[in-house]
């Protein structure tokens, strides 16, 4: 009996230990790797995108100096919250209401169309037309879209030609005009040479013509012109037409297509912002929004807007190199007196500022469609902004669109003082 007690005494210090043991290892794997936590249900949003365009058709968000709207129906309240910034907003306002008290240089029309290329939410969009005062020029795409379409001619030639912003290209006669003999591949000596960098900052519609004619043709120039989203109606909150694009006629208008040089290519403001998202989002493009949210009057939350990619048209290898070209637009070509000085301004010098401009008169010669389309980025930060602007001007040209594009970059990207006036107050 003596010698059982102490060999018990063993045996259940040793199975306390045990399981002291597994205690400790049990609980580190607790710790280490805790239980899968319960998935929370999403929230179920009950307003469907055909159904918000119904209800924001007629709510005015030309020339909002708000971003925050009430819509009521028969059935119910809704508080729409917006994407605008007011402060951008405001300024185009104030800028609009005096055009329309010019005697000298008042635009016919203008559109301006300012989108957050990160995730496709409109920051701005204001105008008017004197024609018709209830209509939104920002949606329509009645405006010639003139050597902005040099962006897809561009685009498609790194894209499938194997085009670098290096590549050298020659042209003969005048750099905006466009014969049937500029577009011949003919070397003399009055023969101009540059490179596709320096041909699409300057607009040389020669260079653009022969590419269109002779070397992109009509499959090439019908794909990326529907890879861009041209003829299409994205799926957008707000209603809104596109581009216009057709491949018909003879060779030379090939090349009137590839530069642009034509009355039947037509794009919006609102497409044109999106041209480029396209540019500066890898070669996809994103579908426009206004809407962060829309609740009803007891705060229930029935719509979120969300960043929708549209189509991806080029390769991102070809967006980087637009995106170089586009800078030379600003830096050494048509937009260079615009933005002169900007390298030394205190907002701007901080950004990456690019574009294309584009001109071209109505059928009548009455208007005159002066456009830029471009983009701002912060060169240490994420921020950025996408702008399309078109200004018809009468007899007297008067402010100028990539004029508007420099003072909507700087008002966007001026940092907001902080008040610290109730900071401190107890020490």
């Amino acid at each position: 009996m003596a010698l059982v007690i102490p060999s018990l005494l063993i045996l259940g210090a040793w199975h306390f230990l045990n399981l002291e043991t597994l205690f400790k290892e049990k609980t580190q794997q607790t710790i280490s790797k805790p239980p899968p936590a319960k998935e929370q249900a999403l929230p179920q949003f009950t307003l469907p995108k055909a159904d918000l365009k119904g209800l924001i058709g007629k709510t005015g968000f030309l020339n909002a100096d708000k971003n925050i709207f009430f819509v009521d129906t028969p059935d119910k309240s809704y508080t729409l919250t917006t994407s605008l910034d007011t402060r951008l907003q405001k300024t185009l306002i104030t800028a609009l209401a005096r055009l329309k008290n010019l005697t000298r240089g008042k635009p016919q029309r203008i559109a301006i169309v300012a989108m957050d290329p990160a995730n496709g939410s409109l920051r701005a969009m204001a105008g008017f037309d004197l024609d018709n005062s209830h209509a939104n020029p920002c949606m329509v795409s009645d405006y010639p879209a003139a050597s902005i379409f040099k962006i897809i001619t561009a685009s498609a030639a790194i894209d499938s030609l194997g085009y670098t912003a290096h590549t050298p290209l020659y042209f003969n006669g005048n750099k905006y005009t466009l014969y049937k003999r500029q577009l011949t591949e003919v070397k003399n000596k009055y023969t101009s040479k540059t490179s596709l960098s320096r041909a699409f900052a300057e607009s040389i519609n020669p260079i653009f013509g022969k590419i269109g004619k002779n070397y992109l043709g009509r499959t090439r120039l019908n794909t990326y012109a529907h890879a861009f989203g041209f003829n299409q109606d994205p799926d957008s909150e707000l209603s809104f037409e596109s581009g216009r694009f057709s491949v018909t006629g003879s060779d030379y208008h090939l090349a009137e297509l590839g530069c642009g040089f034509n009355r039947k290519t037509m794009i919006s403001p609102m497409f044109g912002a999106m041209l480029v998202t396209t540019i500066l989002n890898s070669g996809a493009s994103l579908v426009p929004r206004i809407i962060d949210q829309v609740s009803t009057s007891n705060g229930q939350i029935i719509y979120k807007g969300k960043k929708e990619y549209y189509k991806t048209a080029i390769t991102p290898k070809t967006a980087t190199t637009m995106i170089q070209l586009m800078q030379t637009t600003v830096t050494r070509g048509t937009a260079k007196k615009s933005f002169r000085g900007f390298t030394r301004d205190k907002v701007l010098s901080k950004l990456v500022i690019g574009g294309k401009t584009g001109s071209l008169y109505n059928r009548k010669r009455t208007v005159k469609y002066d456009w830029f389309i471009g983009f701002g980025k912060e060169k240490t930060g994420e921020k950025a902004l996408a702008v399309a602007i078109v200004v018809g001007h009468k007899k007297y040209i008067g402010t100028r669109a990539s004029t508007y594009a420099r003072k909507i970059l700087k008002t966007y990207f001026k940092e907001i003082p902080v008040r610290t006036a109730h900071l401190n107050k107890a020490k």
